[in-house]
């Protein structure tokens, strides 16, 4: 297991000598921002992040994310000329030594929460999920959390109409399409590719989502085998789905885990949520049962703490602040060498 932090490029209000300080971090999750969906990653931009986090002294071998082109999930003819820039892209991660890339299939959000600031009863913030508050967005004019800056209400509503009659198996068989299409690079350039499960998973605005169940996974192994074709195992996304067994799918996946994301959860009823501190004790996802059995079926890939709360006054992009991250990193890196310990004494 390589444990890394999340980092957002130059314009990260945290700084990377901050990261390094966190023990037992190795590297950063990073991406190239300021190139437009679809178009190629200029190999000198990545060779910039990476010579930065060097400097350091972290390693930069996951990306998070390059984004997949609006057109290649909708099946569109375009598809093809961006699946050739897809497969330039993981080529050019390859050649700065990037080892996976994790990546959605959502379509039009790669993530949906209904508040950004959700006050917890000690005064810390996080992200949250109120069905009751989803209920009354306006469909014809929507302003989402943390979206209003990513696409006009009439670029929303223009985007959900081009999605009206995808179903899901369409959108499971441009998926499969997507991935044959790029799994030569990825062998070319020996870049694991890492799926990230739908945020929630469930289907939202009638758009359908077909990565968040046990049986979404074994579907997807079975339509394309070759080893690149693996998982980011986030326990948030997976956890807001009571349906899912956690440890269970850890155990099944930790081989085809190439990334995973650890935060929690906490139900208020059966349906809302608020992200809260990695420990177990504080929600509904058992982080220590997963990380056993990530460890005991054989997961040796990266590891970030994922979505943190906003503590001690701190303020900046929700869910990735910088000391309930640290305090996130601290504890999976407490458990995964007790564990680790324990299956070596053949406890």
């Amino acid at each position: 297991m390589k444990l890394t932090f999340r980092w957002y490029g130059e314009k990260d209000s945290i700084p990377l000598s901050y990261i390094k300080q966190i023990q037992g971090m190795t590297g950063v999750v990073t991406a190239v921002y300021d190139t437009p969906v679809g178009e190629v990653w200029d190999i000198e931009k990545l060779l910039r992040l990476k010579e930065l986090a060097a400097a350091a002294g972290l390693e930069m071998e996951v990306i998070e994310s390059i984004p997949v082109h609006e057109d290649i999930k909708l099946g569109l003819p375009t598809r093809d000329r961006y699946i050739d820039v897809y497969r330039q892209n993981i080529l050019n991660c390859g050649k700065v030594g990037v080892k996976c890339v994790c990546y959605n299939f959502m379509p039009v959000f790669d993530w949906f929460r209904t508040d950004l600031c959700y006050k917890h009863a000690d005064g810390s913030t996080s992200l949250s999920y109120s069905e009751a508050d989803f209920a009354k967005l306006d469909k014809k004019n929507l302003r989402l959390p943390g979206w209003d800056e990513s696409y006009t209400p009439e670029q929303l509503n223009s985007l959900l109409e081009a999605y009206k009659g995808v179903t899901h198996e369409k959108l499971f068989e441009n998926l499969v399409y997507f991935l044959n299409g790029i799994m030569p690079a990825c062998d070319e350039a020996d870049v694991d590719m890492a799926i990230h499960p739908d945020d929630p998973p469930w289907d939202i605005f009638d758009l359908p989502r077909i990565v968040g169940r046990e049986s979404d996974y074994d579907r997807l192994f079975a339509a394309v085998p070759n080893k690149h074709n693996g998982i980011t195992f986030c326990t948030g996304s997976l956890g807001a789905g009571r349906f899912n067994d956690l440890p269970k799918m850890a155990a099944k996946y930790a081989k085809r885990t190439y990334f995973a994301h650890l935060r929690q959860l906490k139900f208020v009823n059966d349906t809302d949520f608020y992200e809260n501190g990695h420990q177990t004790a504080e929600g509904n996802v058992d982080i220590y049962a997963i990380v056993k059995a990530l460890v005991e079926n054989g997961f040796t890939g990266y590891l970030r703490p994922d979505h943190g709360r906003n503590v001690w006054g701190e303020e900046g992009k929700p869910g990735y602040g910088l000391y309930d991250r640290a305090m996130g990193a601290a504890y999976l890196a407490g458990l995964f060498e007790a564990v680790e310990k324990d299956l070596a004494k053949g406890k």
